[in-house]
């Protein structure tokens, strides 16, 4: 145990959140061909760090490896399309970008973001380590630079001239092992009146509402606003407003600026937000410590509804095929004795097969032929979108089954 070290602060991680097992990358979709093959899986054991308090994964297979052939596209969500679209809009008009601003979102995905940047006309910039995600953007006419991000190519683009006056990331913060290189770069590219936006997962949430599917190996580190600001404060970054958002399961969007910077004043929010993270006791080691007995009262409460709708004689399909829905299946032992197959709406999916469980992948169309009598719907953060995408179920009376924060039958 002491030979592992906070990837911020350095000191040794002794204390554990939760250990999850032993589990596959859960980006590792597989080809009917790999389903007789070995298959790697590695600890998913998640640390609190007792100084700085970051909860964090340890690193077990690299980056490249994990975005080397990316099934994530962030343009098959309906609802995050519109509230992307929300944010250029509010950005506009919140700070008033002239149009030879430029905008740089690091980890631009499949142009998702960036294309509503186009249409208005402001020069824009992707950073996508995925190339196979990065080749959709590139078709949109979206520049896209395919390469990880950090002090080495922030001080390459900054040597080619060109500085960020829009620094942005959408749920890139804890995708990446090397936190400190990560924003010491953003401090490197941020024009000097410039502004980072950065949203991540809400850490506080993923306590509150038992949110442990979130937990996987492309995700290193769980964030607070309390560490993400002391990281931004290690690297000559302010924090000057956070806003919360229902995405993800709960999401921080904060608004960050070169510290020795003056012309954004810190808001109300900010202080708002330091206060309800210490009242919930973010900065207490022992809270949590109790965040695993919690987890596993869900995983009994999930297998207890689901053995009983077999029991029934009753057929269970999934909807989705998202990372998180395979920390879920893989954790309680799920596997196709419970649910026939899923379906996702992402054609790079479907075909396959989920790592471990090897539950099939197909397109939503196979829910109308096949009538299941209940759907589990693995990407909860989206069950309103998808209730209203599938709610034709009703026509057999077919229900949904929601397995966090708890387990509900619709």
């Amino acid at each position: 145990m002491s030979d592992k070290k906070c990837r911020f602060c350095g000191s040794a991680l002794t204390e554990t959140l939760i250990d999850l097992g032993m589990a596959p990358l859960s980006n590792s979709y597989l080809s009917i061909e790999q389903l007789n093959s070995k298959e790697v899986f590695y600890p998913l054991h998640t640390y609190v760090c007792s100084n700085c308090f970051l909860v964090q994964l340890e690193e077990f297979e690299s980056p490249g490896a994990i975005f080397n052939d990316y099934a994530y596209f962030s343009s098959f969500s309906d609802s995050w399309l519109e509230h992307v679209k929300k944010y250029t809009n509010d950005m506009q008009q919140r700070f008033d970008f002239s149009k030879n601003k430029l905008i740089v979102e690091i980890a631009s995905n499949d142009g998702y973001l960036l294309q509503y940047f186009k249409e208005k006309g402001f020069p824009i910039l992707g950073i996508e380590p995925a190339e196979n995600v990065a080749k959709m953007a590139i078709k949109k006419g979206i520049p896209t630079i395919v390469d990880f991000f950090g002090e080495r190519l922030a001080k390459a683009l900054k040597a080619d001239g060109q500085k960020a006056d829009l620094l942005l990331g959408n749920n890139v913060l804890a995708h990446v092992p090397n936190i400190n290189d990560f924003v010491a770069g953003m401090c490197i590219l941020l024009n000097d009146d410039g502004i980072i936006t950065m949203e991540f997962p809400h850490l506080l949430r993923l306590m509150k509402e038992r949110q442990f599917d979130t937990i996987y190996h492309e995700h290193f580190s769980y964030l607070s606003f309390s560490i993400v600001e002391k990281i931004f404060n290690a690297h000559g970054l302010k924090i000057f407003d956070v806003e919360e958002f229902s995405t993800h399961g709960g999401s921080l969007r904060i608004y960050a600026c070169h510290a020795n910077y003056l012309g954004y004043k810190v808001t109300k929010q900010v202080e708002n937000m330091r206060i309800k993270e210490i009242e919930f006791g973010i900065n207490n080691i022992e809270m949590y410590q109790f965040f695993a007995d919690k987890i596993r009262e869900l995983k009994f409460s999930l297998l207890e509804t689901l053995i009983a709708i077999k029991k029934q004689g009753k057929t269970i399909a999934g909807y989705g095929a998202p990372a998180k829905g395979n920390t879920l299946l893989n954790y309680c032992g799920i596997r196709t004795d419970f649910i026939d197959y899923t379906v996702d709406r992402n054609p790079h999916k479907q075909g396959k097969f989920l790592p471990g469980t090897h539950i099939p992948i197909f397109s939503p169309q196979k829910i109308k032929e096949e009538k299941p009598d209940y759907v589990l719907i693995l990407p909860w953060n989206l069950k309103k979108e998808i209730m209203e995408q599938v709610g034709y179920i009703r026509e057999w009376d077919g229900r949904f089954i929601i397995p966090i924060p708890k387990v509900e039958i619709i």
